[in-house]
C-alpha cells in the first residue's frame, strides 16, 4: 500500500475538521482525501456512504468556496468516499485560518510565511508591495549615484533616463505604483532602510569559537551600500592573507576569493526574507567563514517552491532587477556555479549549503596550506616592519633561493650591487641571515 503523499490523505471517518485538509490541498497543487482507510492505508469503509456523497459537496462549497469531485468507490468489497480538489489561483481559507498541503502534512500558515503566501496568491513579491511612507525625496542621494555609476558601466540602463529625475529611474526600475512607492525602493535606496524594514542591516564578526566573540560590526545604509561597505570590512579587518613578495613587490593572497564571497554576499542580499526581521549574519573564524541569509525555508522543497523560495529564482525579483541593471549580478541561476568555480581555482572546496536553522547557512573553509603560509606570512609581515621592504624582498628571496647571488638579487630587486652588499652586510650583522660555505658554492640561511 502506498503511503500519504503531497496528494494524498487518508482518514477513517469523515469529521468535519477533514475540511482543513481540502483547504490545504487547494492553496498547494491540489489532492485526494480518502475517507474510509486508516493509518496504514487499510481499506476499513465508511458508514452512511450515501450521505456523505449528498451532504459533502455543498458542505465543501458553504466552508471554503470551492467545488469539489466528491466520489464513491468500492476497494476489497469496502465502500470509500474519495474527495477530489483542485489547485485554487486564490487562497483559501477554512474559518479564517490559512492552510496548506507540504509533503504530507497540512501546515497552518502564521506571520511572514502567510503574508508571503497571500502575496504569491496576488501575483506580487514581498518587495512588490506598496510603502507609502517612503517618498522618492527619501532616497539617499550616495545609494542613487551608486546605482547610477552601475548602470551607466554595465550599459543595462538607458543613459538619458540616468539623467532624468530620481522619480523617472525609479520608474523605470518599476518601482512606482498608483499609491506611491514599493517596499524594495525603500531597501535599495533609503539610507536608513531598517526604519521601514526591522533588520534589514548585515552584522559580521570574528569569533575564536563558537562562543567567543572578539569583535563585531554592524553594516547599514542602502543594500548597494551595505554590499560595498560589508566587502571592504571583510578584507581590510577580517580576512588574513597570506604575503609573498616579488622583487620589491608585496603581493596578499586572501584565504577566499573575492569574486566568491562577493556572489554569496549578493545571493544573500537578494534572497534574503525581509519579513523575518533579521540581519544577515558573517561570522569568520581563523579557518572559516559563515555567511547566514535568514528567512523561514520550509522543510518541504514544495511549499518551498510555492513561495518562490526555489535558489534558481530571486526570492525578491524588483531588488534582484536593482542590482541586475547596476552591473552588481549577471543572470539568475549560475550563482552557485561561479562561487563553486571561484573556489576551485583557488584552492579551496567549494562552499557547503545548510537549509536549516531557518535559513540558509553557506560556509566556506579555508585550505589548510593557505592557513600555514597566511601565518608564516604573519611572521613575516612583522619581520618587514621591522626591516622595510627591501631587506625583507632579500631574505625571501634567501629564502626561495638560498644560492641567490648578490648580482642576482641586484638585477631582480634593480638595485646596485653595492647597495645589496651593504643590506646583506646589515641582515647579518643583526643576525637575521648567515653565510655557509664560501662566496662561490655556498648557500645563504634564514636565521629563525
Amino acid at each position: 500500500m502506498k503511503k500519504e503523499t503531497q496528494r494524498i490523505e487518508w482518514k477513517e471517518s469523515w469529521r468535519d475538521e477533514c475540511v482543513k485538509w481540502l483547504c490545504g490541498f487547494a492553496n498547494a497543487d491540489g489532492g485526494v482525501l480518502v475517507i474510509g482507510r486508516d493509518n496504514e492505508g487499510k481499506a476499513v469503509g465508511v458508514s452512511h456512504a450515501g450521505k456523505l456523497m449528498e451532504d459533502l459537496p455543498n458542505k465543501i462549497r458553504d466552508v471554503l468556496g470551492i467545488m469539489a469531485d466528491v466520489r464513491l468507490v468500492k476497494t476489497a468489497g469496502k465502500e470509500l468516499v474519495e474527495i477530489r480538489v483542485e489547485p485554487y489561483p486564490s487562497p483559501i481559507s477554512y474559518k479564517g485560518v490559512y492552510y496548506i498541503r507540504s509533503g504530507s502534512t497540512t501546515q497552518e500558515l502564521k506571520g511572514a510565511v502567510l503574508e508571503q503566501f497571500l502575496l504569491k496568491k496576488r501575483g506580487r513579491h514581498w518587495d512588490d508591495a506598496p510603502e507609502p511612507s517612503f517618498t522618492a525625496r527619501s532616497c539617499s542621494a550616495a545609494a542613487l549615484r551608486l546605482f547610477k555609476a552601475g548602470a551607466s558601466q554595465s550599459g543595462r540602463m538607458d543613459r538619458s533616463v540616468l539623467r532624468d529625475s530620481r522619480e523617472v529611474i525609479l520608474g523605470n526600475l518599476e518601482l512606482t505604483e498608483k499609491h506611491g512607492l514599493k517596499r524594495a525602493t525603500c531597501l535599495l535606496f533609503s539610507p536608513r532602510p531598517e526604519q521601514y524594514v526591522s533588520g534589514a542591516w548585515i552584522k559580521i564578526g570574528f569569533f575564536v569559537t563558537d562562543d567567543d566573540l572578539r569583535y563585531q560590526d554592524e553594516v547599514h545604509g542602502s543594500l548597494f551600500e551595505q554590499v560595498e561597505r560589508a566587502l571592504e570590512l571583510l578584507h581590510t579587518k577580517y580576512l588574513k592573507a597570506y604575503i609573498s613578495y616579488h622583487g620589491l613587490q608585496r603581493r596578499e593572497t586572501f584565504l577566499y576569493p573575492y569574486a566568491a564571497l562577493r556572489e554569496a554576499l549578493l545571493n544573500a542580499v537578494v534572497h534574503k526574507d525581509y519579513s523575518g526581521g533579521v540581519p544577515i549574519q558573517i561570522s569568520v573564524y581563523e579557518d572559516k567563514l559563515v555567511l547566514w541569509n535568514p528567512g523561514d525555508l520550509p522543510e518541504h522543497w514544495t511549499l518551498e517552491k510555492l513561495l518562490g523560495k526555489h535558489p534558481s529564482q530571486p526570492f525578491n525579483p524588483l531588488i534582484a532587477n536593482a542590482f541586475f541593471r547596476a552591473g552588481y549580478i549577471e543572470s539568475w541561476g549560475r550563482g552557485i556555479e561561479k562561487i563553486n568555480r571561484e573556489c576551485r581555482e583557488h584552492g579551496i572546496d567549494p562552499p557547503t549549503y545548510d537549509f536549516g536553522m531557518a535559513g540558509l547557512m553557506l560556509t566556506f573553509r579555508a585550505n589548510p596550506a593557505h592557513l600555514r603560509a597566511s601565518a608564516s606570512g604573519a611572521v613575516q609581515d612583522r619581520l618587514g616592519e621591522k626591516l622595510g621592504e627591501t631587506r625583507t624582498a632579500i631574505v625571501q628571496s634567501m629564502k626561495d633561493n638560498p644560492r641567490v647571488t648578490v648580482s642576482e638579487l641586484a638585477k631582480r630587486l634593480r638595485m646596485s650591487t653595492t647597495a645589496i652588499e651593504k643590506n646583506i652586510h646589515h641582515l647579518k650583522m643583526k643576525g637575521y641571515v648567515k653565510r655557509v660555505g664560501p662566496a662561490k658554492g655556498g648557500h645563504w640561511e634564514i636565521v629563525q
